[in-house]
């Protein structure tokens, strides 16, 4: 049975109190809640009863697909491969542009699709807290670093890309987690504008200052 407050979590989520059918639908709907509240709340705050809740089922539902909230969370880090994919060939044009599309692509992955987004906030949120998170974080790093064909930009080239995709990391950081009012008060274009450049710069620098 859930418990009195449980209700106004789910109402809050659009989602309908109740008991839904077992099998692959429920798991579903059981991942889904869970990647909406580890991205929200962060894992501390994420408790298998507001899970349950916000899926509408009963929390021992939960627990007979996950045996714990570490083997929940495990499961929610699963990123979908369209996320991984999109700073894939970003990399292979060295021009004047990579810096904007660098920076575009990225906040697009972060702050998109939420079947895309979800699961990289809830990655980053937890990251600083959770082992298991900040592996995933850095496996996903990792890999923009080896997609594509990132030596077109010259010596120390993935030296280069990791600086650029630190700093873009700590710019979602300050706006999606710490919330810093002026981050949060502009459109992603405006965003792109400002960083662009700084990022050209880092991923190829003028002949000269390197």
């Amino acid at each position: 049975m859930t418990s009195k407050t449980e209700p106004t979590v789910t109402a809050r989520r659009g989602r309908k109190p109740g008991r839904r059918p077992g099998g692959g639908s429920t798991r579903k709907a059981v991942l889904e809640a869970a990647r909406a509240r580890f991205a929200n709340d962060g894992f501390a705050a994420t408790t298998m009863r507001l899970v349950a809740a916000d899926a509408g089922v009963d929390v021992s539902m939960v627990m007979q697909f996950f045996r714990s909230k570490d083997e929940l969370f495990a499961s929610v880090m699963d990123i979908p491969e369209s996320a991984l994919k999109k700073l894939g060939t970003v990399f292979e044009e060295a021009d004047e542009r990579l810096g904007e599309r660098v920076v575009r692509t990225f906040l697009q992955a972060w702050d998109g699709a939420p079947e895309e987004s979800e699961p990289l906030m809830a990655m980053l949120r937890n990251a600083m807290v959770h082992a298991q998170a900040r592996d995933q974080l850095r496996a996903y790093i990792e890999s923009r670093l080896m997609a594509g064909d990132s030596t077109s930009l010259g010596p120390d080239a993935r030296l280069r890309a990791g600086v650029a995709l630190s700093m873009l990391v700590g710019l979602v950081t300050g706006r999606q987690i710490i919330g810093v009012p002026m981050l949060t008060a502009v459109d992603q274009e405006t965003l792109v504008a400002m960083a662009a450049p700084a990022i050209q710069n880092i991923l190829l620098p003028a002949k000269g200052t390197s």
